[in-house]
């Protein structure tokens, strides 16, 4: 089976191709201008489109080609999991995906999965392949951009780099400090919180900003770069 998972976030999309259960090609595209043109090119014997904010969804699905099936993530769309998010209509698709490929990876384990993009989010699945949520908190460059945007004069912080100093000498370094070293903080606290709650905890990362924390969180964790490509992969799988 030849197959393709598209993921569209907050500030652009990625996709996936697979030829059955491996990921053969991955890439990026911004989302007003669709699918690059070696993927459209192609067929595929099954797809499926997940968006967190339903932008671009048609244009990209009439852009397929494809003979079987167009899987649309919603809520109403089978998991391979059982659900137990109270508003299920309202969790995002890349959170329920990531929670879905830490199960497939880590079946009969209690996991938390930390998406660090636009936003950083995180989920847990039980050992019994229960998800139950998590949470949602800005992500480094949005903080450095409300501070930016929401006062006079501090200046846009671009870039990240894992040697931050702890104590800024300039307002750029007070920035670092203040932003990577909070968000360091606050990751290794939710992670020790869940710790505390759940036995042989696995992390797992993905995200732009995995490989940050990957070299700064102290804790033991996985990254998988292409974890809700492949948790979308898997939801496809279930319903074709």
């Amino acid at each position: 089976m030849r197959s393709i998972a598209i993921d569209i976030g907050n500030t652009g999309g990625k996709y996936g191709i697979f030829e059955d259960d491996a990921l053969v090609s991955q890439g990026y595209f911004k989302e007003q201008e669709g699918l690059p043109q070696e993927v459209v090119s192609q067929a595929f014997d099954h797809a499926i489109i997940a968006s967190v904010s339903g932008g671009a969804v048609e244009q990209i699905k009439t852009g397929l080609s494809v003979s079987g099936s167009i899987v649309l993530l919603s809520a109403q769309t089978a998991l391979p999991v059982s659900n137990d998010y109270k508003t299920p209509g309202t969790l995002g698709a890349d959170r329920i995906a990531a929670a879905v490929a830490a199960n497939y990876f880590f079946p009969g384990r209690n996991c938390l999965t930390i998406d660090a993009g636009t936003a950083i989010t995180y989920d847990f699945i039980d050992e019994r392949g229960h998800y139950q949520g998590g949470g949602i908190a800005p992500g480094i460059q949005m903080k450095f951009k409300a501070l930016h945007n929401f006062t006079g004069r501090l200046p846009l912080v671009q870039g990240i780099h894992e040697n931050f100093p702890l104590i800024g000498q300039t307002t750029q370094e007070s920035l670092e400090s203040g932003v990577l070293g909070g968000t360091v903080a606050e990751v290794e606290g939710i992670i020790s919180a869940y710790r505390q709650k759940s036995d042989k905890l696995v992390v797992i990362l993905c995200g732009g900003d995995a490989g940050f924390f990957e070299s700064t969180i102290k804790h033991p964790i996985f990254v998988i770069p292409e974890l809700v490509l492949i948790g979308l992969q898997r939801i496809l799988r279930h319903n074709v």
